[in-house]
């Protein structure tokens, strides 16, 4: 179970571990997890968790989030029904973007989502196929 001060987050939210129902989301938050204790989610790591919200939202048209905590680490699993990804190597290289421009005018899409994303944790899965959506598995060890 996710603390954010005295409201409990569902796992299942979508914002649980980075916007934590707030608007920016790169401020600092503190987390407390039963059994973990309180630790705080680096930057980088958050700067991840929110560019495959981000995704899922914007390539996927949303989606859903599950976040499990296994021992010492955390499961985030993000999973579509969106279009998937045509060519995965081709989207992991840092400036590839097939947003819009509607969705650059907004800001986003610069490229950088999966190379961050990977970058930023300990382990990074994708599951994804044309027409079949992606999987997105990210892991962050505490």
């Amino acid at each position: 179970k996710v603390i954010f001060g005295d409201e409990v987050l569902a796992s299942e939210d979508l914002f649980a571990l980075t916007t934590a129902c707030e608007s920016n989301p790169l401020r600092p938050r503190l987390y407390m997890i039963e059994g973990l204790g309180d630790f705080m989610l680096e930057e980088n790591r958050r700067l991840a968790m929110y560019e495959a919200e981000i995704n899922t939202i914007i390539h996927g048209g949303g989606g859903e989030c599950v976040a499990e905590i296994e021992g010492k680490s955390i499961r985030v699993t993000f999973s579509d029904n969106g279009p998937g990804i045509a060519n995965l190597d081709l989207a992991m290289q840092e400036g590839y973007s097939t947003a819009s421009d509607k969705i650059r005018e907004m800001g986003f899409g610069a490229g950088m989502g999966l190379p961050n994303m990977k970058k930023y944790t300990d382990d990074m899965h994708i599951e994804t196929a044309p027409g079949k959506g992606t999987t997105l598995t990210l892991i962050v060890n505490l």
